[in-house]
C-alpha cells in the first residue's frame, strides 16, 4: 500500500520561501549533468542509482521530499524507500520541469 504523497511545486516553493523546509530534506534523484544544468539551491543531490548505497545518509526524522525532472524517478525512489521503512515522503508533482517554470525556467 502506498503511503507517500504528491506534492505540487507551488506548495514546495511556497514551503522554502517560509523557512518550513531544511536543505537535507529535499533530495533530487536525477543524474550530476542534469543537477549541473538546473536544481534548486536548497536541494541534496543523489541520484536514483546511488540511493540504495546512501540510505545511511537520509535521515528519517523529517518530512522527505523527492524531485526528479518529471516525477517519475522520484515516484520510484519514495516507493524504495517505504519500502525500507521511511514515512512522509513527498513526491513532487511534475519535478523540476514545473518548479522551472514556476521559476520563469524552460527546463526542456
Amino acid at each position: 500500500m502506498i503511503e507517500w504523497k504528491e506534492l505540487d511545486p507551488e506548495l514546495l516553493l511556497q514551503m522554502l520561501a517560509d523557512g518550513q523546509i531544511e536543505p537535507e530534506q529535499i533530495i533530487d534523484v536525477r543524474e550530476t549533468f542534469e543537477w549541473d544544468y538546473y536544481h534548486l539551491e536548497s536541494s541534496r543531490l543523489i541520484p536514483m542509482n546511488t540511493i540504495p548505497y546512501s540510505l545511511g545518509t537520509i535521515s528519517d526524522d523529517k518530512p522527505l521530499y523527492i524531485v526528479c525532472a518529471h516525477g517519475v524517478r522520484s515516484a520510484a525512489v519514495c516507493n524504495y524507500l517505504e519500502e525500507q521503512g521511511y514515512g512522509n515522503l513527498h513526491n513532487v508533482t511534475g519535478g523540476m520541469a514545473a518548479i522551472a517554470s514556476l521559476q520563469g525556467f524552460q527546463y526542456d
